[in-house]
């Protein structure tokens, strides 16, 4: 199957365009609901792991299935307030050593989404999400474009993309990613 080719097994997942490109993800929806703190994502025992070694871990008081079959590209989807308590920036480098192909949310703690950005995870906000999705379908994200699209239902969802700065931020892998490019700063004078 090549990379532009769409999954045709429900249990396979896959990333459409990898994060330099077009911030397009498809895979199978794990659904959370609302005011996820941090403290839940990464529990206080797995601190001193290394990302890898939390990923086996991550939310696992939440939903145990989730990080013992969580694949590379599938999309976590989570109400209100994701990502809330500490400022735990560890909880969005743990999720994004699952492979999880992007993070949807009604909303996200803005120190979360502000985390999640700064390593390179793809985050979303779109008011309406938790009704459009029940956990196990599949879903397909267009970050870029703020597009979500229910595979399994066919119903659809426009929401407002992130700023050009954070698309290129994510394109870049993350923050420090994007200061060595130096291509934020191509155009500023100095």
């Amino acid at each position: 199957m090549s990379e532009s080719e769409g999954a045709e097994d429900f249990n396979t997942t896959k990333v459409v365009c990898t994060v330099a490109t077009k911030l397009v993800f498809e895979g199978r929806c794990w659904k959370f609901g609302d005011h996820i703190p941090t403290d839940m994502i990464t529990p206080t025992h797995i601190m001193f792991k290394t990302a890898k070694e939390m990923a086996a871990f991550v939310l696992e008081t939440v939903n145990p299935d989730f990080p013992k079959h969580v694949k590379p590209g599938d999309i976590l989807v989570a109400g209100r307030n994701f990502g809330c308590s500490s400022g735990r920036a560890l909880a969005a480098k743990a999720l994004q050593a699952t492979g999880i192909g992007a993070v949807v949310a009604e909303l996200f703690s803005r120190t979360f989404y502000r985390n999640g950005h700064e390593i390179g995870l793809p985050l979303l906000e779109a008011k309406g999400i938790h009704a459009l999705v029940e956990d196990g379908e599949r879903l397909r994200v267009d970050i870029r474009a703020g597009t979500l699209e229910n595979l399994s239902s066919g119903k659809t969802l426009q929401s407002r993309a992130p700023s050009p700065f954070l698309l290129e931020m994510l394109a870049s892998g993350g923050l420090i990613p994007l200061l060595k490019s130096g291509s934020f700063f191509a155009g500023v004078a100095r």
